[in-house]
């Protein structure tokens, strides 16, 4: 697994960004997309220290943003996500959602999985 990004939930994307704009320099940001299959607005913005921000608003993440919870996730880029889910299960991880497509990341497979220190996102690769 590589380190991939960090997944924030929040209530409006376009606030975030420029909360996050205040706090960083961004480099980038993808445009804002909806995923009927995560059932969120979806948003990748990366910053001059090298860290990759995805912002998640909407029916997947109410709950969080209520209680003023913003860490949602940790992501990590595999090359097989089956085998990855597999070992990580072997581990005591708890596969939350089964390998779905995400449009955010073209078409590319992701699953969550809960292990120890918090919920987890694998991107297949390609």
């Amino acid at each position: 697994m590589k380190f991939h990004h960090v997944g924030v939930a929040c209530q409006h994307i376009q606030e975030e960004i420029e909360q996050i704009r205040k706090i960083h320099e961004v480099t980038e940001i993808s445009p804002i997309v909806y995923d009927e299959e995560q059932k969120a607005e979806l948003c990748i913005i990366n910053t001059a220290e090298g860290v990759t921000i995805e912002l998640i608003a909407g029916e997947q993440v109410a709950n969080l943003v209520k209680k003023r919870i913003s860490y949602y996730h940790l992501c990590y880029e595999t090359d097989d996500i089956h085998a990855e889910i597999d070992r990580l299960r072997n581990l005591g991880a708890f596969l939350v959602s089964e390998p779905k497509k995400a449009i955010l990341f073209g078409n590319r497979q992701v699953a969550f999985l809960q292990v120890s220190y918090g919920l987890i996102e694998l991107v297949q690769l390609k």
